[in-house]
């Protein structure tokens, strides 16, 4: 993992520091995107089974999971992982269920009641990534919410094992949640699946759930399309910036590193500090480290596109990391609450010494699905009201309308809208 002193850096090479890994890709990735998306369209079960087969279990021959066949697999858990599954289920319902939304009606002049209502979407499509790992938590992450919210319709979608199955964590989260229509199918094509529907999935409103660049990029697709549904956000590669000093324990800041570079080869990882002492420890720890990790091989080559940056000052490590906009933000410092203000574009931030990434993974109740690539500076962390759509209504007396004509027939004829104006007139020249 390569050490860089920032100052010495072309604006040129800042940037290409800064660059996420995937996206010189781009071109190539969304065209075969595009090309699973029309196959889905076009075959619907016979190509999400065709891509599955290909990519995941080669014999599987049907798509949904009974609900026999998840109760089956949740017997399979052992206590240990259910213990943990309970405990981290109820920390994020009780974060979750502190955001609930509340209907609010207001008469903004006599005679004029507006009101914003929330309903819950009627159906959600919750992506469950698979493949390298399995990710029981990212289902709680989808699945705690979309219950509260008590969407009528949660669909659960995740690519299966070899032998065509789901994992028994997965499938006992899903029986917490009150998930009972699960698919075996992953990737574009379980994305586009759930977008365009097949013969045995029906379309969903909105889709939630992070994945790789393929995932990302059949989101994003789908949510250009006329008729397209709704996505949570762009949730691509996982990606930790890690700010720190002098006060930072330097295996800490090399577990945390790692923690994410596991996740996929195109993941990516920051260490910013202005300490050489710190950054040159980190780096020899992240090389002891490596040499236990199972996923160590994986991490390896996250690391070819990951840096330890020496910067001049903490303020200009902050600096860089508002242009960055990372997923998850680490701030190592003893002070660490005295930064917040300088950092507020993140998915989520974890701060102190003691408060790492991993938590916020599994178990300390905030949700992990999170804008990548840069999109914190305008996208938001996963929350409740993902799960619901607002509208408003307005109910205007006689009296009201007359009280707000001359406002509004004005506007209209200043905007050429004639037949605005009067359908207000209209109704004041009406005789009870």
């Amino acid at each position: 993992m390569q050490i860089l002193q920032w100052s010495q850096l072309s604006a040129a090479e800042q940037a290409q520091v800064l660059a996420r890994p995937t996206q010189s890709q781009s071109r190539e990735l969304q065209q075969q995107v595009a090309a699973i998306i029309d196959a889905v369209a076009a075959d619907g079960d016979a190509a999400v089974l065709r891509y599955t087969r290909q990519f995941d279990c080669d014999t599987l021959m049907q798509l949904r999971y009974s609900e026999a066949d998840i109760a089956r697999r949740a017997e399979l858990l052992e206590p240990a992982v259910k213990q943990a599954i309970d405990t981290a289920y109820q920390t994020i319902n009780t974060f979750h269920q502190q955001q609930q939304p509340s209907d609010i009606s207001v008469e903004t002049y006599p005679g004029v009641v507006c009101s914003q209502r929330f309903q819950a979407l009627q159906s959600v499509g919750l992506y469950i990534p698979g493949g390298s790992a399995v990710l029981p938590s990212t289902a709680l992450m989808l699945g705690v919410p979309a219950q509260i919210a008590n969407n009528p319709r949660r669909v659960l979608v995740s690519p299966p094992d070899k032998d065509g199955e789901l994992s028994p964590a997965l499938m006992y989260v899903a029986q917490k949640c009150g998930i009972t229509e699960v698919y075996r199918c992953g990737g574009a094509q379980a994305i586009a699946a759930l977008a365009v529907g097949t013969e045995s999935i029906a379309p969903v409103a909105k889709i939630f759930g992070p994945g790789n660049s393929y995932v990302t990029a059949a989101k994003q697709q789908m949510a250009q399309r006329n008729g397209g549904p709704a996505i949570d956000m762009p949730a691509g590669p996982s990606e930790l910036l890690v700010i720190a000093d002098d006060s930072a324990n330097p295996e800490f800041v090399a577990a945390d590193l790692l923690s994410q570079a596991e996740h996929g080869a195109d993941s990516q990882v920051l260490l910013l500090s202005p300490s050489a002492t710190l950054i040159e420890a980190t780096q020899a720890a992240i090389a002891r480290q490596l040499e236990v990790l199972p996923r160590a091989a994986t991490a390896r080559k996250a690391l070819t596109e990951s840096a330890l940056i020496q910067t001049e000052s903490l303020e200009q490590a902050c600096t860089i990391s508002e242009r960055y906009a990372p997923e998850h933000l680490s701030l190592q410092l003893d002070n660490a609450d005295d930064y917040l203000a300088q950092v507020t574009q993140a998915g989520s931030i974890f701060i102190g010494h003691y408060t790492p990434e991993s938590g916020g993974d599994y178990a300390t109740g905030t949700n992990h699905v999170l804008p990548t690539y840069g999109f914190a500076r305008n996208y938001s962390s996963l929350g409740l009201l993902d799960f619901y759509r607002r509208y408003t209504t307005q109910k205007v007396s006689k009296a009201g309308l007359s009280g707000l004509s001359s406002a509004i027939m004005t506007l209209a004829e200043t905007e050429g809208l004639r037949a605005h104006a009067r359908a207000v007139s209209i109704r004041l020249e009406d005789k009870p």
